[in-house]
């Protein structure tokens, strides 16, 4: 068989880049010099790694990130914002994903929310976990469009599916009750499965009132699912940042103690 033919072959079978390696070792005259076993490693790492680029920049294109150039490396940490360096990096590993644990960071506008959740959604994908980003107002437009189409099953599937689901926006606006049920659906069945990051401007003790003015059953419903399982609580509201720890919530500035949904909260001043 000629080095043409098995270059071809190489193709035929979708492996162009060890095609392409082959082709420039068999050019390169030093390469003469390396062992077999050591030149075909060289050719099965590039294809490897060809390929895991390939899926990282799949995996990117469909998450639809409202900032793709998000990177936990490029936040600022100074301003005035006293964000916990050693937790946001310790968050990136990805951990809570491997837990099932939701995020909520929360914070007025131009405070950075969607910049950093699109920072940890980046820090999914390197990982190669499938994520997805949406804003709740399209979310809604999109299982009310599927709701009377008769496809719910299958558009309910397409945000169930990603092992992190990015939604930012976060009951901007009072949920009627269609909406309410519709979202209660999705965070029913990504419950235990999956992770989710909620980006809001109202911190969470205001959500509540937020779905359904707080009066229908769906509001407790779906308040239930998504705090059982929060890993970290952030929030950017001038110079407070906030996280938590199992049941605990700390923030680096404040000294308030409140009580949410029948559980006591605790604040550390630092």
């Amino acid at each position: 068989m000629t080095n043409e033919s098995t270059i071809n072959k190489l193709i035929e079978m979708r492996l162009t880049a060890m095609a392409d390696a082959f082709r420039i070792q068999k050019d390169d005259p030093s390469m003469k010099e390396v062992p077999f076993d050591d030149r075909f490693g060289m050719l099965v790492d590039i294809e490897d790694s060809s390929r895991k680029n390939n899926g990282l920049k799949r995996l990117i294109r469909k998450a639809d990130f409202e900032q793709p150039d998000a990177s936990i490396a490029a936040i600022d940490y100074h301003s005035g914002r006293k964000l916990n360096k050693a937790l946001i990096e310790r968050m990136a590993n990805c951990e809570y994903i491997t837990e099932y644990r939701n995020i909520f960071i929360t914070g007025a506008t131009g405070s950075g929310k969607t910049y950093m959740a699109c920072a940890f959604g980046m820090e999914a994908c390197k990982q190669y976990y499938t994520v997805q980003y949406i804003r709740l107002p399209d979310l809604l437009l999109d299982l009310q469009a599927a709701r009377d189409n008769g496809n719910f099953p299958a558009v309910l599937k397409k945000y169930t599916k990603p092992v992190l689901l990015i939604i930012d926006e976060w009951l901007l606006l009072k949920l009627t009750e269609p909406e309410a049920r519709n979202l209660f659906e999705l965070i029913h069945k990504r419950r235990k499965k999956s992770s989710t990051i909620f980006c809001s401007q109202f911190r969470e003790e205001e959500w509540y009132q937020q779905i359904c003015g707080g009066e229908s059953t769906l509001a407790d419903a779906i308040m239930d699912r998504i705090s059982a399982n929060v890993k970290h609580f952030f929030t950017s509201l001038g110079n407070e940042f906030f996280t938590s720890f199992g049941k605990q919530f700390f923030t680096l500035s404040g000294k308030e103690i409140f009580t949410l949904y029948g559980k006591q909260f605790f604040t550390l001043c630092l």
